[in-house]
């Protein structure tokens, strides 16, 4: 009879994890904290936070926005879902310094801080074709269904739809 390793996927394993090592240069994580951290005009978040002397500490609006754009690219669009993320999956870690807020915390500042949020949108784009990260081919920013009225008959190639227009 034959001799094998036991199987020990099933159970857990305690290591040593140094956060920063695990962000590694050339990936989307290591472009997007520099880019939240370095790049952005975050000012418009300071306002919300009058917490200084009375209240309890804030979640840094640098992390919240690094985990929700970290979870947007990753079609993570539920606040219950990121948060799960961020106790689980060792990227959100890192990229949260092992920061795990609540859902209710991050669909909060989601709601709430829209308007700050939304220009920063704008912002990332900008800085993205700077570096020239755009392929500038097609980018879509969310995953909205629009009707819409083109036909099969009239969709295809470039090479079909002149083909198509010839005939």
């Amino acid at each position: 009879m034959a001799n094998y390793k036991p199987d020990l996927s099933c159970q857990n394993k305690f290591i040593p994890i140094n956060f920063a090592e695990q962000i590694l240069p050339g990936t989307f994580e290591y472009a997007l904290c520099y880019i939240v951290e370095n790049k952005l005009d975050l000012s418009g978040f300071d306002a919300w936070y009058n917490n200084d002397k009375t209240g309890a500490a804030a979640y840094p609006p640098t992390v919240m926005l690094k985990i929700i754009l970290l979870g947007y690219a990753h079609g993570l669009i539920s606040s219950r879902r990121i948060a799960k993320a961020c106790e689980n999956n060792i990227l959100f870690m890192s990229v949260s310094g092992d920061i795990q807020p609540h859902y209710t915390s991050i669909a909060g500042f989601v709601a709430k801080m829209h308007e700050q949020i939304e220009p920063l949108f704008t912002q990332v784009l900008m800085i993205c074709d700077e570096e020239g990260l755009i392929g500038r081919n097609m980018f879509a920013i969310d995953g909205c269904k629009l009707k819409s009225n083109a036909s099969k008959e009239w969709s295809g190639t470039f090479d079909e739809l002149g083909r198509k227009k010839q005939n």
